[in-house]
């Protein structure tokens, strides 16, 4: 198995990609285009269908860190499934997973007030730690807090620092994902946090993408602190995959695309894979060939000239969250 502690891998693709099941554990999420992608019903069958699918399609391009969550719908059992089903799979790789969104939209795609509801306490991380485990079982390598932002309790409950820690003296690698336009000052707040005078955090999932740059210097500091960084959404939910990625705003972004040969998700993904601070870069793909358009990036060597030539892409923090705010559950 990959060394979650170490964040080292055995080939190109196992160590600068993953897979995430955020579209493919549940009927309903934010990426664009999904009503092109899925299954008409998306059926728990059917979603569990192309889950196991994708996982198969990953592992046999090389991939080997998955990624899920509590809040993925039933993305935990999916994978949980998948694993018990292939044994040999299973000791070879990474899965991370998340706790502190409770999924709440019953299988229902869209109509729904509410998908998720956070909350960052010890109830909800010993309710979630329970039920990942019943779905994970041992294949629980990374355990993250969700979407932690300046006012969660994760940066100040002492009390499930304790819960936290003892998770992280079992041998899981503990941290926390991040969300919002204040990802640097989360991830710079967490790096303080200890217990019995040793680093509570040791990774990070944030969202990073040649529209939102911002928390890179921070991300950089953890990994120099010996962090494991994973980087989320960097296609921005779709918004700079090519069906998408057709607007004023990206021609700098189809540019450098056409130059080097490649897809626009695969220039956003290598650009992620870039960033010498990046341990492993996820891919949101809920088609096969998704994913393997969005693993061509492992042979895309990105110039200094043509990285620099997309940071033009970049908009203001508060302006990328509010956009994504406002994208639809479908």
């Amino acid at each position: 198995m990959g060394d979650p502690v170490s964040g080292s891998f055995s080939d190109a693709v196992c160590a600068r990609f993953g897979l995430g099941t955020a579209a493919v554990g549940r009927p309903g999420y934010i990426t664009l285009g999904r009503d092109r992608d899925l299954p008409g019903e998306r059926t728990v069958d059917e979603m569990r269908a192309r889950t196991h699918e994708l996982l198969d399609a990953a592992w046999a391009a090389g991939v080997r860190y998955f990624d899920t969550a509590r809040s993925y719908g039933r993305a935990e059992e999916f994978v949980g499934e998948w694993l018990t089903a292939r044994p040999e799979v299973a000791a070879d790789v990474v899965v991370g997973s998340k706790w502190g969104y409770t999924y709440t939209a019953d299988w229902h795609a869209s109509g729904v007030p509410v998908h998720e509801v956070k909350e960052h306490t010890v109830a909800v991380f010993d309710r979630q730690m329970r039920e990942t485990r019943a779905r994970l079982g041992k294949h629980l390598d990374v355990y993250l807090v969700h979407s932690v932002t300046p006012d969660s309790p994760a940066l100040t409950d002492v009390a499930l620092h304790a819960r936290l820690a003892a998770l992280a003296a079992e041998g899981v690698r503990v941290g926390l994902s991040t969300s919002g336009p204040a990802q640097a000052e989360v991830v710079r707040a967490a790096m303080d946090i200890t217990v019995d005078g040793q680093p509570l955090f040791a990774a990070v999932q944030a969202t990073w993408n040649l529209l939102e740059t911002s928390a890179g210097t921070a991300l950089a500091e953890a990994h120099s602190a010996g962090w494991l960084i994973v980087v989320k959404e960097a296609m921005a939910n779709g918004r700079l995959a090519d069906r998408n990625a057709t607007g004023p705003d990206t021609a700098i972004l189809r540019t450098v695309s056409d130059r080097v040969g490649a897809g626009r998700d695969a220039v956003a993904l290598a650009a992620a894979a870039a960033q010498p601070w990046a341990d492993i870069v996820l891919s949101g793909a809920a088609t096969v060939d998704q994913l393997t358009s969005n693993l061509t990036a492992v042979d895309l060597d990105l110039t200094p000239d043509d990285l620099a030539e997309l940071t033009a892409l970049t908009e203001p923090a508060e302006a990328f969250w509010r956009t994504r705010a406002a994208l639809p559950w479908a």
